[in-house]
């Protein structure tokens, strides 16, 4: 635009010169031609008007080729903003149905969760909360959790020592055969609270009241079945020596009221014999029986295994006799120690009993097969090291256990119904199970063969 005002301001001082002088725009005589003067200016006019008209044309191609580009940038703005405002929506209807999914899932939990901000005040509430308190969610909020609901026997303390460690305890209340709670406080981490609003710290309160009175009633069962089976074997292994006794007693009558007493001296010398052998074993079996009464221990004590598997096979040779068949200390037994076995952490007087009666099972079970077959009675011990655990295996060449009975011996009986069991509950070792499994976090286990014989197989982590 400035280098058109420039070329019309040079033609107009061209114009004013060329008037000014005498040619070409003046006659001789001095008058000015006017003619000459007219074409002239129509000319640079027409320059001019010409010059502008393309400037114009050029301008206003620009200006068209400027509005497109606006145009379309216009439109790909718009399309850009729409693009995001849908998506923006989306996100947000997303983290609407995010939340209210979170929100149902708070709500339908069975436990009672509240949520607490730094200043210990309720944030969250749900549902189980609001029926056990008796207090909807909007008379609580904002307030602090004991005025909310006084009867919670958590401690301020307790609460802001969790959002102090930010580690997740467990607190456990309970009135025995009354009501059970667990109580679980875990501190939010993943990000940094910057609003009074946010939850700090979340507690869920889990009544497991039914539970346990469930499992105690379970545990009371197992301990009532355990009862029985040493009653039961009890009853069995003090039997033999007694009928021994009152048997040998009433013959040696016999004989006194039928025979002289000089020719009968030595029977009855052999049957005297015979009642002291049988009353030293039940001496011995009450003995075992008290010892296992008065022997408890808070904690586990490092042990020697191969020592208390001797102590046990010594034991049971004053316990099991049968004098009308095997004495356990007539039955072959070898022992396979492996060398330098360290020592575990265990209850040793337990151990003992669980070595005691699986050499008694060892023990009827070589009883009864000598009645039916001719075999010589032989018990095998072994003690290994493998990896983190110690092995004990023992086997035996007596009768076997059948497919049922091996799935009975560990189990508890109870006395539901009037079918004979498949393992008698004076033969079986839930006892035994319960004390390698759950005491000392061992695995026992069987297996039997007709022709193999039986190995009753315990492993002891030595951690």
């Amino acid at each position: 635009m400035k280098n058109i005002l420039a070329f019309l301001m040079f033609l107009v001082i061209s114009v004013q010169a060329y008037a000014a002088n005498p040619p070409p725009f003046r006659n001789v005589d001095g008058s000015t031609r006017w003619q000459h003067v007219a074409n002239f200016s129509a000319t640079v006019l027409i320059s001019t008007l010409l010059i502008v008209a393309l400037f114009l044309f050029f301008a206003n191609r620009r200006a068209a080729r400027s509005n497109r580009e606006l145009t379309e940038i216009k439109a790909t703005l718009e399309d850009r903003v729409a693009r995001r405002t849908a998506s923006l929506q989306e996100t947000t209807a997303h983290l609407q149905n995010r939340e209210a999914y979170i929100t149902s899932i708070v709500d339908s939990m069975p436990l009672m969760l509240i949520g607490l901000n730094q200043n210990m005040e309720i944030i969250q509430w749900n549902n189980v909360a609001e029926s056990i308190t008796g207090r909807p969610i909007a008379t609580v909020l904002g307030k602090k959790l004991w005025e909310a609901y006084p009867s919670i026997t958590l401690t301020p303390e307790q609460v802001a020592s969790v959002l102090t460690s930010k580690e997740t305890i467990t607190i456990k209340h309970s009135q025995r055969d009354q009501y059970y709670f667990d109580f679980t406080l875990y501190a939010l981490t993943d990000y940094p609270l910057t609003q009074k609003n946010e939850t700090g710290i979340v507690i869920l309160v889990d009544d497991i009241t039914k539970q346990m009175k469930a499992e105690n009633k379970l545990a009371e069962r197992d301990r009532v079945s355990a009862m029985g089976e040493l009653t039961s074997a009890m009853a069995y292994d003090i039997n033999l020596p007694l009928q021994t006794i009152v048997s040998t007693l009433l013959n040696a009558q016999h004989k006194l009221d039928v025979a002289d007493l000089n020719n009968i001296k030595s029977e009855l010398l052999q049957a005297l014999k015979t009642a002291q052998q049988s009353g030293q074993q039940a001496f011995a079996i009450i003995q075992n029986l008290d010892e296992l009464a008065g022997t408890y221990y808070d904690q586990k004590q490092l042990a020697d295994v191969p020592q208390i598997m001797d102590q046990s096979i010594e034991l049971a040779g004053d316990l099991f006799a049968d004098l009308s068949g095997l004495s356990f200390n007539s039955i072959n037994i070898s022992r396979e120690y492996s060398p330098s076995l360290p020592a575990i952490s265990c209850f040793a007087p337990e151990l003992k009993q669980v070595f005691v009666r699986v050499l008694r099972n060892a023990f009827h079970s070589l009883n009864a097969a000598i009645k039916h077959n001719s075999i010589t009675p032989t018990i095998h011990v072994e003690i290994g090291e493998f990896y983190d655990s110690l092995w004990i295996k023992v086997h035996h060449n007596g009768i076997g256990l059948t497919a049922e009975a091996q799935q009975d011996i560990f189990q508890p009986f109870f006395a539901m119904n009037s079918n004979v069991p498949a393992c008698p509950v004076e033969q079986r070792l839930s006892y035994s199970y319960y004390i390698i499994n759950d005491h000392h976090q061992g695995q026992m286990a069987v297996t039997s063969d007709k022709d193999q014989g039986t190995t009753f197989h315990i492993q002891l982590p030595l951690a």
